[in-house]
C-alpha cells in the first residue's frame, strides 16, 4: 500500500492544505498548509476553481504524457475542525483512497522550515488531521507535516498558531513552500521511503 510500486500507478493524488478561511487568516501558521497548496499550484501554472464540496480545487498532471499522475489541490472553504466533510466529499467524487491523499498541515513540534512526511498515525491534536480521521473513518493517509515550532516563553500554543508569521519568516516562506513541493511530489512519483531520506531533515 505504500510501497514505491503502487506510488507510481499512474493514478489520481488529492493534496489537501489545511487552514481557516478568510484574509485574517491568511497569513498565519495555522495555514501554512493551505498557503503551501497555492504555491504547488502556482509553481505548475495551475488555477483554482470552486468546488461543491467546500473547497477550491486545481488540477494538473506532474509531468508529460498520458501515463503520469493527476494532482488535484484543494483548499477548503471550512474551519480546521471541519476539514473532513470536504476532504471526504473530494475523496469521494474524485475516486481516490487514503493512500493516494497527501494532507498538509502546520507543525509545532518541528522547527520551523523543518517538514516531515509520515503515514498513518495519531493527530497529535491537531483539530484538522481529527477531523479527516473521523470522517474518512481511518487515519491512513500521508501527511506532509510543515513545522512552525514552538511558542516562545509561555505562549498559549493555541494562540500562536493563530499569529501571523514574523516578517523574518515571511521572507524564508517560498524556499520552504519549494522545499516542500520536491518533498511531495518525490512521495508521488518515488515512494515514501525515498521522500523520507530526502526531506525529513530538520534545519
Amino acid at each position: 500500500m505504500v510501497s514505491g510500486a503502487s506510488m507510481m500507478t499512474p493514478l489520481r493524488w488529492l493534496i489537501i492544505g489545511l487552514g481557516n478561511p478568510g484574509p485574517e487568516y491568511e497569513r498565519t501558521r495555522h495555514n501554512i498548509g493551505a498557503t503551501f497548496v497555492r504555491a504547488m499550484a502556482a509553481a505548475a501554472g495551475a488555477r483554482f476553481s470552486s468546488h461543491k464540496s467546500r473547497a477550491d480545487v486545481a488540477e494538473y498532471k506532474l509531468g508529460l504524457g498520458s501515463e503520469v499522475p493527476t494532482l488535484i489541490l484543494a483548499t477548503l472553504r471550512c474551519y480546521m475542525n471541519e476539514s473532513g466533510g470536504p476532504t471526504k466529499s473530494l475523496a469521494d467524487f474524485y475516486k481516490i483512497s487514503g493512500d493516494h491523499i497527501i494532507v498538509a498541515h502546520d507543525e509545532l513540534d518541528i522547527p520551523f522550515q523543518s517538514l516531515r512526511l509520515k503515514y498513518g498515525g495519531g493527530d497529535n491534536g491537531h483539530n484538522g488531521l481529527k477531523s479527516i480521521t473521523s470522517a474518512l473513518s481511518s487515519s491512513d493517509y500521508y501527511r506532509l507535516r510543515l513545522g512552525i515550532g514552538r511558542p516562545p516563553g509561555t505562549q498559549d500554543p493555541a494562540d500562536f498558531v493563530l499569529k501571523p508569521f514574523s516578517s523574518i519568516e515571511r521572507d524564508e516562506i517560498p524556499d520552504f513552500c519549494t522545499r516542500a513541493i520536491g518533498a511531495a511530489e518525490t512521495l508521488i512519483t518515488k515512494g515514501l521511503e525515498r521522500s523520507q531520506q530526502e526531506f525529513n531533515l530538520y534545519t
